[in-house]
């Protein structure tokens, strides 16, 4: 297992949203949603990455159980004080987490991929998590030509790539090598969204795949 006080980049003041929870939170809500009608059994969704819990408090009073696990001990202090009703642990995708949790009909991951060593143990972990059928829902900054192009032009390579970050992002995903990724990790029926700002420039992106079956 991976130290899990060397994975996280980051610290946690207060049990707060972030700016990137307005363009990410109505995606989430809309495929949570999506995920519901389809069900016939409990609500329950795990939330890999969870930070400070900010996110899995409003997914719970939408009416889903949550269970979240975080590297970071500040996150996960902060999310015990402010949403006890949760359980919110400390772990990391590199643990084995269908192990101790159990599997879910639905699994998310908002803006954590691109902070993976390993992302082929991030994908495996995800699809492990999932019951057959179950869907999984990630999202990670989006990276295209024109996007890249428009960032080169105006010299923005250097605040995006977060070099001077400790633990920050080193994977930047495209629509293709996310695919492959999820692909080769087992899953099928990939598509993508893309939020914030117009398609082309587009802040983030979201991967929704699903687990087989059988």
């Amino acid at each position: 297992m991976i130290a899990q006080h060397s994975i996280s980049g980051y610290i946690y003041d207060a049990p707060d949203q972030n700016e990137s929870h307005a363009y990410l939170l109505p995606m989430l809500k809309a495929e949570l949603k999506s995920v519901e009608l389809k069900l016939s059994g409990k609500k329950r969704v795990f939330d890999l990455g969870c930070g400070n819990g900010s996110i899995a408090a409003i997914v719970a009073a939408e009416g889903w159980g949550v269970t979240g696990v975080d590297p970071s001990d500040q996150g996960i202090d902060q999310g015990r004080r402010a949403y006890s009703h949760l359980r919110l642990d400390r772990g990391s995708a590199y643990d084995d987490l269908a192990e101790k949790y159990g599997r879910f009909p639905v699994a998310y991951s908002l803006e954590v991929i691109e902070h993976c060593y390993a992302p082929r143990d991030y994908a495996r972990r995800m699809f492990d998590l999932l019951e057959p059928g179950g869907t999984a829902i990630i999202s990670t900054p989006y990276h295209g030509y024109v996007k890249n192009l428009a960032m080169a032009i105006t010299g923005k390579m250097d605040s995006h790539f977060t070099a001077l970050w400790d633990h920050g992002h080193i994977k930047f995903w495209s629509f293709n090598t996310l695919r492959i990724l999820l692909k080769d990790a087992g899953f099928e029926d990939i598509r993508f969204r893309r939020v914030g700002r117009i398609a082309p420039l587009a802040k983030s992106m979201f991967a929704i795949a699903r687990k087989p079956s059988a």
